[in-house]
């Protein structure tokens, strides 16, 4: 499972990062940690995300060279990608493996319909149901199954890719 920073800091924020990375296998790359300490004076202390606490509960962190990027920057011309998204899809291009990838940022899931990858997007909400897990504080719209399935139908069709 490869989320990117706003997974994480919405699943601190609503209290499920603990249900999440304890059910799923979470990874990321370093530059979504890096992310994650960004804007802590906008926060309220308990959304603060210390760095020893995620980085021990990740699976992995993954660095991502300038040659990985590059060829994701071939494959994505048109497409500006923060960078620890551009670093998430450069990184997930490299692997063999059955990954999933969860971030809302439409330029990232643009990414991911472009590239072919559209079943292998998906929502916080689903990852935490899946779990059973039960929210005390709701989800953001935009971590739903419902604004991920509308926003990949929406890009889908701005593509011009037939399903």
């Amino acid at each position: 499972m490869l989320v990117d920073a706003n997974v994480i800091i919405e699943s601190y924020r609503t209290g499920a990062w603990k249900a999440l990375t304890s059910g799923h296998w979470v990874e990321t790359v370093e530059d979504c940690v890096t992310e994650t300490q960004t804007g802590f004076q906008r926060r309220r202390q308990e959304e603060l995300i210390g760095i020893d606490g995620l980085r021990k509960s990740l699976r992995a962190e993954h660095a991502v060279d300038d040659r990985e990027r590059a060829e994701l920057a071939v494959r994505m011309q048109g497409i500006a990608l923060d960078r620890g998204e551009e670093s998430l899809w450069a990184h997930a291009l490299g692997r063999a493996d059955a990954w999933l990838l969860c971030g809302p940022d439409k330029a990232s899931l643009r990414c991911g319909v472009r590239l072919g990858f559209r079943d292998r997007l998906i929502s916080l909400q689903e990852l935490l149901e899946r779990l059973g897990h039960r929210k005390k504080i709701a989800l953001k719209p935009h971590y739903t199954t419902l604004w991920l399935n509308q926003t990949v139908t929406e890009l889908v069709l701005a593509e011009g890719i037939v399903q």
